[in-house]
């Protein structure tokens, strides 16, 4: 299946951007008449065939639609603070789409050490890993998030953090309930901050392990996200 992001198709006609086109034509050498795929990242799935093959604007005309496309039967949130090696963060984001995450927040916390973010790039990687696993819908990626404010809008009795601290000794197995959103937080390589534990347990987010290792932030993120879908496999079987 050759898949195309068409995140403004709103017509029968539409015509690929030039580096899809060039993608579309020259890397895939597909023709006039050849069958192709859009995804408007809303779970929209096109079915079109090529009107004209130009390399920089190549035009397609729609002849099916097909909804709530790979839609994923559950909600899954982690909350990430990024790492200093952006390198790590987007292989995360990558990792996480192709498995099947709703949506991301990164996260500013105290021991932060990266403080700025390119949303656009990572964007990207979501974008090229949703086609690549042949998913209709992108996750929700927010922008650096403080602290303080993520936790002041988190669902009470959805939201758990996973630290180091002793009393992170129940895993998320034992909180999860099928069918409801869950998401885990996930702190930077620091750890969170005693202060920021504090908070979260006096806004009622639980305590939560992700097993006896030590890992890594990315690891730890992505071994939540994986998590989440295994426990939605099992209690809705």
């Amino acid at each position: 299946m050759h898949l195309f992001y068409t995140p403004d198709i709103h017509s029968e006609f539409y015509t690929l951007n030039e580096e899809e086109s060039k993608h579309c034509t020259r890397v895939l050498r597909l023709q006039q008449g050849d069958t192709v795929y859009l995804v408007d990242g809303k779970g929209n799935l096109f079915t079109a065939i090529i009107q004209d093959a130009n390399q920089k604007k190549c035009k397609l005309q729609t002849i099916e639609k097909q909804p709530e496309y790979g839609k994923l039967s559950y909600i899954s949130h982690i909350a990430v603070a990024p790492t200093k090696n952006m390198d790590r963060m987007e292989w995360f984001v990558e990792k996480a789409v192709e498995i099947g995450v709703t949506e991301i927040t990164f996260l500013l916390c105290e021991h932060s050490e990266r403080r700025q973010l390119r949303l656009d790039r990572l964007e990207k990687i979501a974008i090229s890993a949703m086609k690549q696993s042949q998913k209709g819908y992108l996750p929700l990626l927010h922008d650096l998030t403080p602290f303080t404010k993520f936790v002041q809008q988190s669902i009470q009795d959805r939201t758990f953090i996973a630290h180091l601290e002793e009393d992170a000794t129940k895993s998320i197995k034992h909180y999860y309930d099928s069918g409801k959103p869950h998401c885990i937080m996930i702190g930077p390589e620091g750890d969170f901050s005693p202060n920021e534990i504090k908070a979260a347990y006096e806004a009622g987010i639980r305590p939560v392990t992700l097993g006896e290792s030590r890992l890594r932030t990315e690891t730890a993120a992505l071994v939540a996200c994986h998590t989440l879908q295994v426990l939605h496999e099992i209690y809705s079987a």
